[in-house]
Parts: C-alpha cells; sequence; structure tokens
C-alpha cells in the first residue's frame, strides 16, 4: 500500500504524540495550583453521570476487564468512531460505559453509583482533566475543564497533600488515555496496510446520515488489548 499524503491517521497520531509530550512538561506546581484554586467538592447530585453533563464515560484497557467481571452488558462501543474504511466499516479506539434510556449511566441507582469502589478511572478523577485550549490572548495551553461551575461547589480548601493526589491521578489517567490512543492509531496504520484499506471520509459521513436516520447497522471494530473487536452496532 502505497503512503497516502497527509494521510488522516498519521495527522492524529502525529496530534496525539505531541499532546502526550505536552501533557509530561505541564508543570506539577501549575496543575496543582489549579485544582487548588478550583476547590472542587462533590455534592453528590449525580449530574456528572447523566448524559446531559457528560457526553459518555470512556473506558480504559485497565478498566475494560474490571468492568466485564461486573457485567458485561455494560459496556458497548465508544462513540464517535474516528476511521471508517473504503468498505465501509467503522474503527473506534475504545469501550465506553452504556447509558440507560434516561440518560443515566447505566451504573447510576437512586443517584448513587452502584459499583463506586470500582468505577472507571475517568470517574475517580472528574473533574479534574485538563485538555489543551486557547485563552484569551490565543495561548494554547493546558486547562481545566469538566462542567465548571454547573455541579458542585467552588468553595473548600484542599489542603496540598489531597490536591498532590489528585494532580498525580489525573495524570496518570490522562497519559495512560494518551497512550491508548497512540496504540489506536498505531494499530490501525498496520491494519490498514496489511489489507489494502484507507479511511475515506466521504463514505463515513454518508454511512453516519444513513445510521443516524436508522436506515441501516454498521459493523464497528473496537480497540481492545492491542487487537480489534467486532460488534454489529443499531441506532436506538
Amino acid at each position: 500500500m502505497i503512503p497516502v499524503k497527509n494521510d488522516p491517521i498519521d495527522a492524529r497520531l502525529a496530534e496525539t504524540q505531541k499532546e502526550l509530550l505536552d501533557l509530561k512538561k505541564f508543570a506539577n506546581s501549575e496543575f496543582i495550583g489549579i485544582i487548588k484554586e478550583l476547590g472542587f467538592k462533590c455534592e453528590l447530585c449525580a449530574r456528572c453521570c447523566t448524559k446531559e453533563f457528560n457526553d459518555h464515560v470512556f473506558l480504559l484497557d485497565s478498566d475494560l476487564e474490571r468492568i466485564k467481571s461486573i457485567d458485561p452488558e455494560a459496556i458497548t462501543p465508544a462513540p464517535y468512531y474516528e476511521f471508517c474504511d473504503q468498505n465501509g466499516r467503522f474503527y473506534v479506539s475504545g469501550y465506553a460505559l452504556k447509558t440507560k434510556s434516561d440518560g443515566s449511566c447505566f451504573f447510576l441507582e437512586n443517584k448513587r453509583c452502584r459499583i463506586y469502589e470500582s468505577r472507571p478511572s475517568i470517574c475517580r478523577v472528574y473533574p479534574h482533566m485538563l485538555h489543551r485550549e486557547a485563552d484569551e490572548t490565543g495561548k494554547v495551553d493546558w486547562r481545566q475543564i469538566s462542567g465548571l461551575n454547573e455541579h458542585g461547589s467552588y468553595h473548600s480548601e484542599p489542603d496540598d497533600s489531597t490536591c498532590e493526589e489528585i494532580a498525580r491521578d489525573t495524570r496518570d489517567y490522562e497519559e495512560a488515555y494518551l497512550k491508548q490512543m497512540i496504540d489506536f492509531f498505531e494499530a490501525v496504520k498496520v491494519h490498514f496496510k496489511k489489507n489494502g484499506l484507507k479511511h475515506v471520509q466521504r463514505i463515513y459521513d454518508r454511512k453516519m446520515r444513513e445510521f443516524l436516520k436508522g436506515e441501516c447497522k454498521i459493523e464497528v471494530f473496537v480497540y481492545c488489548k492491542s487487537g480489534f473487536e467486532e460488534h454489529i452496532v443499531r441506532q436506538e
């Protein structure tokens, strides 16, 4: 297979590799300062466990087996598939938790998590995830996000050890997530080269329009444990 100029997989891979390097360079003291200034305190409203506030709960490979052992029906291919080959098959970087018909998490019951002690990594660090965005001057850097001022309170004064623990756990999560994405992009590259495939945006867009209208089911290859698992997905 001849390499394609400006290949979207290469572009996403390079972007994610740079993001991981930038994350590693991000000063821990600055991150701890953000956490301390934020002063977030959970008020047990459970809003973060609904699609109204969080689109989906992405599962790291390290979460997957634990969730499967609790209830294998709890997982589903993560939404927002990254690629689609010329045969109309989609590829996505991992699994997510299912949601119920009311938009709440599969494991949420009476506003409480049924698996709190075994909850996924992203739930443990929420809302202290970081992402890259520009400030008012246009400078792009790592910033605090996730439902700011939409739930919880922001007037607590966490001590230094608590802030350090949050920073460490969140950094570990973010690095694990980016490494899983890098592994996914590299695996897709190998799979596409081996099988003479390529990403075709036009087919992606057409198939997704048909799928969202309920006109077809789609074939999705989910990245898991260094390989792909095939699923047939129908619009609910």
